[in-house]
This record gives C-alpha cells, sequence and structure tokens, in this order.
C-alpha cells in the first residue's frame, strides 16, 4: 500500500472561529483569538495552502462549506471521513455535536462519481455510547506497515480503534500522551507524523517508558524526535504528500517549520521537500494545522469514457 497519496480533498471555510465545544479538550484553541476578520483571514490563509500545494503538483478539491447548519470546524476534513485504497470510505462519530453536521453525503457522492468507492463503512452510531474516533485526527495510519498509531483521549476510543483495524487490516499501537498539564492530547496527528521512510515525534509528551520503546521498535523508519515545546506550535501536524512526477513533499505551518532546528530539517530533507505556509489564524482559533486540513483521497480513479 502507499503511504502518500496526490490527490487531497480540502473545504473552504465560510464561518470559521473558536468552537467553544472543541475546546473542552483541544488545549491549543485561544478563545480570545477570535475578531471581526477571522473569517476573511482564515480564508486568505486556506487559499495561500491549496495555492501551494497546486503550484508544486498536487491535485486539491476544494469544496466550499455551507452557511447552514453552523460547523466552525468544517476546515478539519480528515476527521469525519478516509478513503483506503481497498476502495473503502470510513466515516466516523465526532466528539462535538456541532462537527457531527460536517458530514456531508455530497461530498461523498462526488468522490464515487470521480472515483471507484466498493463500500462506506460507518462508524458513527458509536456517538449514542459516547464512544468517538475522528478519522486521521484520532489515528496515524502506516500504510505501508499496517500500524495504527493512536493516543487514547475522550476523542479516540480503544474499542473503536480495535473495531477499524479488524475492518481494515492494522495492526493497533495505543499509547497514551499528555501535555505539560498532564491532560490527554486530544488527537495523534499533533504527536506524530509518519512519512514514507520516516517518522516524526514527540517521544517527550508520551509518559510511559514502554509505550515510547513500542513505538520505537514498530518501524524501521527514520525517527525524528520534537520536543513538547515544538508539539505546541504544531511541529508534529504535518503530512507529506506526492505529487504525479513522484516528488515527495512534507507539508506544515510556517509556525511548525520556524520551531526545528537545523539539524531537525536536514533530517527531515534526507527524504522529503518541505512546504510550508502561514496558517496563524487557522491555528490559533481551531486548534488545528496544516495536517488537518488536508483529507487524503486513495481511491483509484474512474477510467473516462
Amino acid at each position: 500500500m502507499a503511504q502518500n497519496t496526490s490527490v487531497l480533498l480540502m473545504i473552504r471555510p465560510v464561518s470559521f472561529t473558536y468552537n467553544a465545544q472543541t475546546a473542552v479538550n483541544n488545549a491549543f484553541q485561544q478563545s480570545d483569538a477570535a475578531n471581526a476578520q477571522t473569517q476573511n483571514m482564515a480564508v486568505a490563509e486556506f487559499n495561500n495552502l491549496v495555492q501551494l500545494l497546486t503550484d508544486n503538483g498536487v491535485r486539491v478539491l476544494v469544496f466550499d462549506d455551507t452557511e447552514e447548519p453552523h460547523t466552525p470546524d468544517s476546515i478539519f476534513p480528515n476527521n469525519w471521513f478516509s478513503t483506503h485504497e481497498s476502495g473503502d470510505m470510513v466515516v466516523y462519530p465526532m466528539y462535538a455535536p456541532n462537527r457531527r453536521a460536517e458530514r456531508r453525503a455530497d461530498i461523498a457522492m462526488s468522490l464515487g462519481e470521480q472515483f471507484i468507492i466498493q463500500d462506506i463503512i460507518d462508524f458513527t452510531l458509536a456517538e449514542q455510547e459516547d464512544k468517538f474516533l475522528e478519522g486521521t485526527g484520532s489515528m496515524v495510519l502506516d500504510r505501508d506497515l499496517r500500524i495504527c498509531y493512536a493516543c487514547l483521549s475522550p476523542r479516540t476510543h480503544n474499542d473503536l480503534l480495535v473495531d477499524f483495524c479488524n475492518q481494515l487490516g492494522y495492526e493497533l499501537l495505543a499509547f497514551h500522551a499528555v501535555d505539560a498539564t498532564h491532560q490527554p492530547i486530544y488527537h495523534t496527528n499533533v504527536v506524530m507524523s509518519v512519512g514514507d521512510k520516516f517518522m516524526v515525534v514527540c517521544m517527550e509528551c508520551i509518559p510511559n517508558q514502554t509505550e515510547r520503546d513500542l513505538i520505537r521498535q514498530s518501524t524501521s523508519k527514520d525517527i525524528i524526535e520534537i520536543s513538547l515545546a515544538q508539539l505546541n506550535q504544531f511541529a508534529g501536524n504535518m503530512l507529506e504528500v506526492v505529487n504525479p512526477k513522484g516528488e515527495h513533499f512534507l507539508v506544515m505551518s510556517t509556525q511548525a517549520y520556524n520551531s526545528l532546528t537545523p539539524t531537525q530539517i536536514t533530517s527531515l530533507e534526507k527524504h522529503t521537500r518541505i512546504l510550508h505556509s502561514n496558517l496563524q489564524t487557522i491555528e490559533t482559533n481551531g486548534g488545528g494545522s496544516a495536517r488537518c486540513m488536508m483529507a487524503e483521497v486513495f481511491f483509484k480513479p474512474k477510467t473516462p469514457h
């Protein structure tokens, strides 16, 4: 299975702002960040990232958010669905009630018109049991080695992880990760990122030595460690993508890039070229960064008639 794709899906926001429903367990959000220009600034940041990707040959399928229902976090579509080379589309149960409205049948239908979807696996009924699994926010997938890395949190339930891994053919490596106040970190994709030949991970936020060792032993890929301070600047929230020429890019925010040391940058650039874009408004209000904004499309395209 390929680790990276050259097709991404992104949602342009129409009413982006701070979301109090997600802030209860997302310490990256800043309640005083919103202002009258938040939406306009978020759209500008979004458009700049899309342009950066397309300038480098990555295909981006852009959908506009809808005015109603109000979905302030729609800019992070990787939480409500994931796609897989098997042709499976997985739809996920979301922690915040106002995020559940982000799930859009029209987007699934549009994908079905362009790509081959074999099956839709729907976990959303788990919301009735207060069990949640927020896509490739909750899980960082090594699609190549078939390992699902996941830090347990109120948004990432172990039962659903086991179910996902059984249905999609992954080995589960669950662990615990905490921030500086010892609270569970809300999503795995701020802790780590797995590329084709490397892994970026913050071992400092994983208090259990056995769990740190399991992560190290799980892969032969080049492990590049980041600090908790760098994690707080979204240095773990990266995604490697490719273009049709086979060129690899590691996409991150400018804040994340500026937090990296020269040694870390050199280590990453052995494997991939770094692309970064300013996402400050999105990061401070939404508590997510570049990786959260990009939903990967791994489906095979339909043959044009």
